[in-house]
């Protein structure tokens, strides 16, 4: 497994090859607190091009930075920082990860060529409505990744459910694909009840949703 280092604003990322080859990419995010997997699982290993796997800021080998700050807007940057080196990638995103996922392909609908929704660890995030701020004491900074400012914020994150399904429309209205995002998941928290209901949003198995978007996702 080889690593390159991406910088997205003052942090440097770890985006980790778990496997060669040519073709389409599949980019892997991680759920809350976690990191990249040290080699590809058995459940992605028939996808047929080259794997990738992107360490969040304060996550894995990315960079932990001062004093907190973290947004699910900030991670979506780490993934569209990943998608200029990589020039398009189809996306499986676990937890947190699968939010980040949404976002990523509204944001970014023709190099986002579809969106696999997996449980993990940061799904459902704080809810749909503000909670009480948690302050997290000491320099976290100084104790390695997962930063613990980062498991505090993003797990506190506020989740609408609109918010949500603007992301999917957008995705749906200009990626080109007609199945641009697909759910894959148990947990289903008020966000990802609401995305499941949009038009060009399927359920599927992991293994049915690789095939499919291995042969109907080439870019547009």
């Amino acid at each position: 497994m080889s690593v390159e280092r991406l910088v997205h604003s003052k942090v440097e990322l770890a985006l980790h090859e778990l496997r060669g080859g040519a073709g389409r990419p599949l980019l892997l995010l991680h759920g809350l607190g976690g990191r990249t997997a040290s080699r590809v699982q058995d459940e992605i290993a028939a996808w047929p091009g080259p794997i990738h796997g992107l360490d969040f800021t304060g996550h894995g080998e990315s960079t932990v930075p001062h004093s907190g700050g973290y947004t699910a807007e900030v991670l979506m940057g780490d993934v569209d920082t990943a998608l200029r080196h990589l020039g398009s990638a189809t996306l499986v995103g676990h937890g947190l990860g699968a939010y980040i996922a949404v976002l990523a392909a509204g944001a970014r609908p023709r190099v986002v060529r579809g969106a696999i929704l997996r449980d993990g660890l940061g799904l459902a995030g704080g809810g749909p409505q503000p909670a009480t701020p948690q302050v997290v004491f000491g320099n976290p900074s100084d104790e390695g990744p997962p930063d613990p400012y980062a498991l505090a914020e993003l797990s506190r994150d506020v989740r609408p459910p609109d918010y949500a399904t603007v992301y999917v429309r957008q995705a749906v209205e200009y990626s080109g694909l007609d199945r641009p995002i697909s759910v894959s998941c148990v947990e289903r928290p008020e966000w990802l009840q609401a995305v499941a209901r949009e038009p060009g949003v399927e359920e599927a198995s992991l293994e049915d949703a690789l095939a499919y978007y291995a042969t109907h996702a080439a870019s547009t």
